[in-house]
């Protein structure tokens, strides 16, 4: 029987930005409930909600203060219990973010921990006499000197984002108390932040350097590590056993291989996994430095975790997240074929095998944000990355730049609902992007050709056909710079699926596809015919044939 998440599509809201319901510039569960109709138009199955717990907002809710509260910004319990029973009347699952590799240096246990060596909380999190050279996510070094004990506590992320000891038997014990709280009220699984991060080397081993960089690389120290696969089988028999949950594992730096261990159901440990390898495809290094789209290689990085991961696990299918800029400016075109670029893209990831994730305002076509200073920008990584560029004599221009095209910020704008905004009464938390007047949910609802409809069609087939739950993968024309190609085929069926990343028209045929036995079109963005033998493919044209 195939597991009901199989066949789902997951919508991930930010609630910062998605509906501000009171007038104060923040988005609140009552705005969610009030779009809730939309997203049941769109058909998608499970939202997947961003932090809403009580959090100082250092890294936008990423920092919590208390699992087991609401962020008043956001509402209260009462709220969030209207939303998941209102979420259900609609036909949609809720999944809560669960953060569990740091809390909020404000949280309870963590300034009991800091304040003595005695505290019974001390354990809960990592602290040394001497820090090793670990570089943190977020500029600078993973360690912070702790005045009241005179010694210093890991934080992988934020200064403000200790690290949770999870050698520690009781507060393991802790986390699986407040998960189970949070299923009792009816959620439908968890989207788990960083999850692989959560083993450390204990003997916290200095990390290796590169020429010229002031910090090691910590990672092979507390990515991915053995031990990680023991806390997440033990998460399970103790706290999802007993429910039929969805959960997806953050894992960077995970193979197809690792993935495979994290997603096989007879280990159960996770139901799928986020990969960040096709998501560093045009970087060069580091995520700031970039370089153009290698479509060869992207098409290289799909193609192993289908086979990789076809039958043993299961992929999770996404090009947009609260951490990635908008996909249309990455890697499609948000000028002239913006529409047709952002159809295209839908098509080409959603009729692999795995569950899609759709980011708010991508079904719309959402763009990058013309930032116009730093001043502009929220996020605690870029502001972090600005200031140590230019410490380090890079220039304000050219650090902008590397911004522009990565900031998380780009997919932290509110959400575009009609000409005038529609996300508040107020101002913005962050401000609205300039082109609102023509992209915006209002324009394509009454638009029958707008990328929302192309987003519904493929809602509804990975809901109706096996073929896109079940079939096999077959990558064609590997080598093409321009054409993502490929067949799913199951036992009764094989379809081809064509994707043209580029400005290029071409004619085409294939050695491997008798052209003339294409029957139909299944999905198409109006940009690929068939003639005779050849098949036309416009710029960013893309369809799915029956074969």
């Amino acid at each position: 029987m195939t597991a009901w998440w199989k066949k789902s599509s997951v919508y991930q809201i930010y609630p910062r930005s998605f509906q501000d319901s009171n007038g104060d510039g923040i988005g609140d569960l009552q705005g969610i409930m009030q779009r809730l109709p939309y997203l049941e138009k769109l058909g998608i199955d499970i939202i997947w909600l961003g932090p809403i717990y009580d959090s100082p907002n250092d890294d936008n809710g990423y920092d919590i203060r208390d699992y087991q509260k609401i962020q008043k910004e956001f509402g209260s319990l009462d709220d969030f219990k209207q939303l998941v029973t209102a979420a259900k009347a609609h036909g949609i699952g809720i999944m809560m973010d669960l953060v569990v590799n740091h809390t909020s240096d404000e949280h309870q246990w963590f300034e009991e921990a800091r304040s003595s060596r005695t505290s019974k909380y001390r354990d809960y999190y990592i602290f040394k006499e001497q820090p090793n050279n670990w570089g943190s996510f977020f500029s600078g070094s993973t360690w912070t000197y702790n005045e009241p004990t005179d010694d210093y506590y890991l934080h992988l992320f934020s200064t403000k984002q200790p690290d949770l000891n999870w050698e520690n038997s009781e507060m393991r014990q802790a986390i699986y108390d407040m998960m189970k709280s949070w299923l009792e009220l009816g959620i439908v699984g968890f989207r788990m932040d960083v999850i692989n991060l959560i083993a450390k080397d204990e003997r916290f081993p200095d990390g290796e350097k590169q020429n010229g960089e002031l910090y090691g690389d910590g990672s092979p120290y507390y990515m991915n590590l053995p031990k990680v696969h023991d806390y997440l089988k033990e998460m399970y028999k103790e706290v999802l056993a007993d429910g039929d949950y969805v959960t997806v594992g953050e894992t960077p730096g995970t193979t197809p291989e690792s993935a495979s261990v994290f997603t096989n159901p007879h280990d159960k440990e996770l139901s799928m996994i986020f990969t960040f390898e096709h998501m560093d495809v045009d970087s060069e290094g580091p995520k700031w430095h970039h370089k153009p789209l290698d479509l060869v290689a992207l098409k290289q990085i799909f193609e192993r975790w289908q086979r990789e991961l076809h039958g043993t696990g299961w992929n999770s299918l996404y090009w947009n997240n609260h951490d990635q800029p908008r996909v249309v400016s990455r890697f499609g075109q948000d000028g002239k074929y913006r529409v047709q670029s952002a159809k295209m893209l839908a098509i080409a990831l959603h009729l692999m095998q795995g569950t899609p994730y759709i980011y708010q305002g991508e079904e719309i076509g959402m763009t990058n944000v013309d930032f116009q200073s730093i001043d502009e920008y929220r996020d605690i990584e870029t502001l972090n990355y600005y200031e140590e560029q230019l410490a380090n004599g890079k220039t304000a221009e050219l650090t902008l730049q590397d911004i522009a095209r990565k900031s998380r910020d780009h997919a932290r704008t509110p959400m575009q609902w009609d000409e005038t905004g529609g996300f508040t009464t107020g101002t913005p938390w962050i401000r609205m992007n300039d082109n609102v007047t023509q992209i915006n949910v209002k324009a394509a609802l009454a638009d029958p050709n707008s990328i929302f409809y192309t987003y519904q069609q493929l809602i509804q087939l990975r809901k109706n056909e096996h073929i896109v739950q079940h079939g096999t993968f077959e990558l064609l024309l590997k080598e093409h710079p321009q054409l993502f190609v490929y067949k799913r085929q199951d036992e009764q069926r094989t379809w081809l699926v064509i994707a043209n990343f580029s400005e290029q028209t071409f004619a085409q045929n294939f050695a491997t596809v008798d052209v003339t036995q294409l029957t139909k079109a299944i999905i198409t963005n109006g940009g690929v015919r068939i003639d005779g033998e050849i098949i036309h493919i416009e710029p960013y044209g893309a369809a799915v044939f029956e074969v």
